[in-house]
């Protein structure tokens, strides 16, 4: 099972009991942050919950699933989460 943004919201403006509106607003916020700071190159760390940080995946050979054929993939940038220790021990 999987909670989605809307239910992510409900959640929020429950527990914060503010609106729905005011709730999807703050989620927004944090997320754009997030975003932003990880696009300029900035790691974030939300202490107890965890770190988003950006590297860079060399560029290398691999092959092409359907033929077997040879080919490059490009270098690029991926998003990298690693969970602080107050939510590792929740999920354990």
């Amino acid at each position: 099972m999987s909670i989605n943004r809307p239910q992510l919201i409900d959640i929020i403006a429950k527990k914060g009991n503010i609106s729905k509106a005011e709730a999807n607003k703050s989620l927004k916020l944090v997320l754009e942050s997030i975003g932003e700071a990880l696009a300029t190159g900035e790691n974030v760390t939300l202490v107890g919950f965890g770190t988003f940080r950006v590297t860079e995946l060399a560029a290398r050979t691999g092959r092409n699933p359907q033929t077997g054929e040879k080919m490059q993939i490009k270098a690029k940038k991926v998003v990298r989460f690693k969970a602080g220790n107050e939510l590792a021990s929740k999920v354990k």
